[in-house]
């Protein structure tokens, strides 16, 4: 067990001992560790593949293989690729392909279609490119399909339907050194071949199942949240899962995701058993219809102002300029940066070891406030104390929700808590837990999506470059990049998502901003008449450096957390992971670097023939 050291600043005014706190939060963290850590999840595939089945399209699609070339070809189909090719309209380029698995556009929320799926992210700064598309949401945190309806009309201002292949998966990407080309193989047999490659594959998408022993032996009805199968359950995102009055339904998981279905199947269920290993920060949600008179008065630029605005909040970096000083958001993702700021007010001239511990006695009162709240509305003093997080906010992705605790109010709704243990076996009629089964009839997995393997692992397909050089080989121990875009070996080929970047809670924001520089650099490409664009090794070995720099404070607090995807289950030499080798500058410093390496014009560090 990590000894806790003591805060050297004057916590006398707090009505907890927040030492004491912290040293529960690493029982509690220690407890959950596992040897295997990514190990104790399974793929989707084999036996299980039909967890990945699209609900959403009419089965038996076929069409002829493709034998051509295109300027772009985007892969994946969400925010990534479609502001991507957003940017590369405005640039002018016109012959773009998108490849997709899924039947149409939207990503993450064309899969997410279970009940109650919200944004957790305010929608006035999630949804990008509202002043484009003239568009306001509807509601402060936006639900599943309003989400979707503004991906479908990206795609449809900036025309990107024209020579789409939907469900269809890519296989291999293979660099031609002859011709310079990209060679696009899919499930389709086709033979695309392109100028300029970009990886949109997103990282929500590929659902993962944990490797209970027993898995494949359920007998009753079984699906992944991401799949939703509204043809067992009846009703729809809203709700109203009418088909499951007659049933007993286990769901395995308490994350984002199933914060917001829980609510639903709590209230229609016959009986709802709720099988948890980390209970989830739930903190209050408040969401409301948007303000007309608010909307109206917004002003041009209002959007890009507020999204800022947020990222530099929640880093704990709030705006310099005074027009934006305030926090424009003011939700529960910016509270603790708000705190933290408040006591820095209150004690000044404090050390930067001081502001350290300032900010972290902040993260505690919050957490102190979200396990008062779980007191206050779950009746059962057991249970409530079951659903109690003792970890760092950011430890795990926070919930912000207004129904699920009270869910745990209902006779029909029973939390098995498994001590951070997770369940034991899945029997052919029900799951068991501390030697006791639990009879189903219906098995709901709301474990999330493949986070921690390797990058190549969770697009689905490996990439050829230079030489022959596989993608999964070269970054086999750990990514490579310039600016986390490009990787030396594989010209004209870009990647969009968290590799080596600037984290931020707000996915849509880091996402624009990639897309931007991207389209810049082949904007640029295509004017000078450039066969190939990759980094120079000098160039990338400069920016890993400044990674394993700059992450080493992001792993070290990720070390002091309870095991889960952010923290990389716990493997802390796993230079894969969805969070590992990120900046650690945070997300504003991050767009600010490669804004300022676009300002100076030279694409430097980029090998250009």
């Amino acid at each position: 067990m990590t000894e806790v050291k003591k805060y050297s600043i004057d916590t006398s005014n707090l009505d907890f001992d927040p030492d004491k706190v912290r040293q529960q939060y690493i029982q509690e963290r220690d407890k959950r560790l596992r040897e295997d850590g990514f190990g104790q999840y399974q793929h989707a595939s084999g036996d299980f593949s039909g967890f990945m089945e699209d609900h959403y399209v009419e089965p038996g699609f076929e069409r002829e293989p493709l034998n051509d070339e295109v300027e772009v070809v985007i892969i994946g189909g969400g925010f990534g690729g479609l502001l991507t090719g957003a940017q590369l309209r405005k640039a002018g380029v016109e012959k773009i392909r998108f490849i997709e698995k899924a039947g149409d556009f939207g990503g993450t929320w064309y899969w997410n279609r279970y009940p109650g799926a919200q944004c957790d992210v305010e929608s006035f700064v999630y949804f990008p490119l509202l002043e484009e598309l003239d568009y306001i949401p509807k509601e402060r945190y936006s639900h599943a399909p309003e989400i979707l309806d503004h991906s479908i009309a990206i795609a449809k201002k900036y025309d990107l339907y024209r020579d789409t292949c939907f469900q269809t998966e890519v296989t291999e990407l293979r660099w031609d050194e002859v011709t310079n080309l990209w060679t696009i193989q899919t499930d389709r047999k086709d033979q695309i071949k392109a100028h300029y490659v970009v990886m949109a594959n997103g990282c929500l998408t590929r659902p993962k199942l944990p490797g209970i022993p027993g898995i494949n032996s359920f007998k009753g009805h079984t699906f992944h949240t991401s799949r939703w199968d509204y043809n067992y359950t009846g009703g729809s995102s809203e709700g109203d899962l009418t088909n499951l009055a007659d049933k007993r339904v286990g769901i395995i998981g308490t994350g984002a995701t199933a914060v917001q279905c829980i609510p639903h199947l709590g209230k229609d269920a016959k009986e709802l058993y709720v099988f948890q290993r980390t209970p989830s920060s739930v903190d209050i949600r408040n969401n409301a219809p948007t303000d007309p008179e608010w909307a109206e008065n917004l002003q041009p630029g209002w959007h890009q102002e507020r999204v800022k605005n947020f990222s530099m909040t929640v880093s704990g970096r709030p705006p310099k300029k005074a027009k934006s000083n305030q926090n424009q958001v003011d939700d529960g993702w910016t509270d603790v940066a708000n705190e933290a700021e408040k006591m820095a007010r209150e004690k000044p001239q404090t050390t930067a070891a001081e502001k350290k511990e300032l900010l972290e006695i902040a993260d505690l009162k919050k957490m102190q406030e979200i396990r008062a709240r779980v007191s206050d509305i779950v009746k059962d003093e057991a249970t409530a104390d079951q659903l109690k997080a003792f970890y760092w906010q950011f430890c795990k992705r926070p919930c912000f929700h207004d129904d699920y605790l009270q869910t745990y109010n209902l006779d029909s709704v029973s939390l098995v808590d498994t001590e951070g243990q997770g369940v034991e076996q899945i029997t052919p009629a029900g799951l068991v837990v501390n030697g006791k089964e639990y009879p189903l009839d219906c098995l709901i997995f709301g474990t999330g999506f493949e986070l921690g393997s390797s990058y190549t692992t969770r697009a689905g397909y490996d990439v050829i470059g230079r030489d022959g050089i596989a993608l999964s080989d070269k970054w086999a121990d750990r990514p490579s990049t310039l600016h986390g875009i490009s990787s030396r070996g594989f010209p004209n080929c870009f990647f969009l998502g968290y590799i080596q970047t600037g984290v931020s809670p707000n996915f849509t924001h880091m996402l624009g901003e990639q897309a931007q520089h991207l389209a810049y650099v082949i904007k640029h490409g295509r004017k000078i008449g450039a066969k190939t664009i990759e980094p120079t090794q000098q160039a990338e070995d400069a920016w890993v450096a400044v990674i394993e720099q700059t992450a080493e404070a992001v792993e070290r607090h990720f070390a002091k957390c309870t095991p889960g995807y952010y923290s990389n289950e716990g493997e802390t030499g796993n230079r894969n992971g969805f969070m590992n080798g990120q900046y650690g500058g945070g997300p504003e410093k991050f767009f600010q670097i490669i804004a300022d390496w676009r300002e100076e014009g030279s694409l430097k560090g980029l090998e250009i023939t």
